[in-house]
């Protein structure tokens, strides 16, 4: 079995197993001022594509209104204001558009979302998804323990972050919530239903919420079941169906943030899902993605500037209101503490080319924010997943998100190296990527939350740091054996690149 990335979506790999046909995912300048808000151009260009742009406004009472005036006056059309943090989603067909607004007295910043026009295309995604037979399926049920889910057996995921144990603790509160902001979650998965929060869910495609009914589920065509998956990793409920979520007893929201297909996440559609999350009592959001379509957002290009500003305000806002972000750490073996990396992805929704990029510099978003965990993964032996990004000072904390199954091959009678969750339409199926070992941060933080109902995210965020088990470097870290090193850890024990603070633990976080 092998591994791909997919360029498009890096943060899981998708090499599905399961009992549905599925496709599976893997996975900045100050600006002049005028003298008024009304000084823009009188008539503004409508000939180029239309795109959608982020205005982030000078804080400060009625300075949004007031560059609303001149928004439109350049000719944009404002799709949601964010007074609260100061951000405007707009849509625009004038091509100097940006380029007026960053005049206008109270904007610090302005820029375009995308470089394809709206609506954005998609790309099919990655893996040919293999069935999970029923002679494994019966298998895997009788060598399920008294009170455990039929397909617990399977899930080595589990046991490696003392989850099985704290569940003889507790499953969690069902007064804690964790949005996935992802793909979307189809809430009628058996193992999912039980524990869905639909109050704290919507689709903010748009950059505007939606609260149509099943308007958080995955597209009806071409949907992807990645945003499913990771909700059941979460909060999978326990109850004699399929697998069970690191904090089975927590409830999930979905807050669908892609465009067609999983393809793409845009700035404004991930504004509205922290600000979403954070109006509506969400205790952890879960982020395996990166914010499209650049991997690495460079605050001395003017348009990546706005977008960086944009969502570190959304995302602290919600921090603010007691939420704890986590995000994945994305799966190309990067090194974030090198001094250059050369992406050749970007931007991902027209035409890519190789730049290099200063990681200190520029941002991987949401992943590098200020106040957000970031998750590198391991796989069944414990190591850093082959294709898990890295850097001392940038990961966190790590946590099982799984390897191929020749690296790191788990113990019996689990059977693969990969991650075993629900897919939408009621099946199961195996991925891989720091797509799956953020979601098992998420669900330690929701249980340390259900245990220390008070504490701050902040508290939250140390004590995932505090409770895990730390892991050292390996020397040498040669996953393939070849005799080559494929990446290097630096630090030590307690705190190093590869892992963080280190593998985060369950069972600590229902009993510290």
């Amino acid at each position: 079995m092998t591994l791909r990335i997919t360029r498009t979506r890096r943060r899981a790999l998708a090499v599905p197993v399961g009992m549905a046909v599925i496709s599976a995912l893997a996975f900045l300048p100050s600006t002049a001022s005028a003298s008024t808000a009304d000084s823009t151009v009188k008539a503004a260009a409508t000939d180029g594509p239309s795109l959608s742009y982020v205005v982030n406004v000078r804080k400060g009472y009625g300075q949004t209104h007031q560059v609303e005036r001149a928004v439109k006056a350049a000719g944009g059309s404002i799709v949601e204001t964010y007074d609260k943090i100061g951000v405007i989603v707009v849509h625009s067909s004038n091509p100097d558009f940006a380029k007026t607004v960053r005049t206008v007295r109270g904007v610090e910043s302005a820029g375009a979302t995308r470089t394809a026009p709206l609506p954005a295309q998609s790309t099919t995604d990655v893996g040919t998804p293999k069935a999970l037979t029923a002679e494994q399926l019966k298998a895997a049920t009788a060598d399920a323990a008294a009170g455990a889910d039929p397909l617990e057996p399977l899930q080595w995921d589990l046991k490696a972050i003392k989850a099985d144990k704290a569940h003889e603790k507790t499953l969690g509160s069902r007064d804690v919530t964790v949005a996935v902001i992802d793909t979307g979650v189809d809430d009628t998965h058996p193992d999912i239903a039980p524990n869905f929060d639909r109050a704290a869910s919507a689709s903010c495609v748009t950059g505007k919420a939606d609260t149509t009914d099943g308007a958080w589920r995955p597209w009806a065509t071409g949907g992807s079941p990645h945003g499913t998956h990771v909700a059941g990793e979460i909060a999978g409920a326990k109850n004699g169906v399929g697998i069970t979520g690191v904090a089975p007893g927590v409830k999930v929201a979905g807050i669908k943030v892609s465009t067609q297909g999983g393809s793409f996440f845009y700035t404004e559609s991930v504004v509205c899902g922290f600000m979403w999350a954070a109006d509506h009592g969400v205790d952890v959001t879960n982020n395996s993605y990166y914010t499209d379509p650049w991997y690495f957002n460079c605050k001395d290009d003017p348009d990546q500037k706005a977008l960086v500003e944009a969502i570190t305000r959304a995302s602290s806002y919600a921090e603010k209101k007691g939420t704890v972000n986590v995000a994945a750490a994305g799966n190309e073996n990067y090194d974030f503490a090198a001094d250059s990396i050369t992406d050749p992805s970007s931007p991902n929704d027209t035409t890519p080319g190789n730049r290099t990029v200063d990681p200190s510099k520029c941002y991987d978003i949401p992943t590098q924010l200020p106040g957000v965990v970031t998750v590198a993964a391991t796989g069944a032996k414990n190591l850093k997943s082959s294709f898990s990004n890295y850097g001392l000072g940038i990961i966190d904390v790590a946590a099982p998100g799984g390897d191929s199954t020749k690296y790191q091959t788990p113990d019996a009678p689990a059977t693969s190296g990969l991650i075993l969750g629900p897919v939408p339409g009621g099946g199961w199926a195996y991925m891989a990527g720091t797509s799956m070992a953020s979601p098992h941060v998420a669900g330690v933080a929701a249980l340390i939350k259900s245990t220390h109902p008070h504490a701050s995210a902040a508290l939250v965020k140390a004590l995932l740091k505090v409770e895990a088990d730390g892991l050292a470097c390996p020397a040498p870290y040669d996953i393939d054996g070849d005799g080559t090193a494929d990446a290097v850890c630096k630090g030590g024990k307690l705190y190093n690149g590869f892992y963080g603070a280190g593998l985060v633990n369950a069972l600590n976080a229902v009993t510290k």
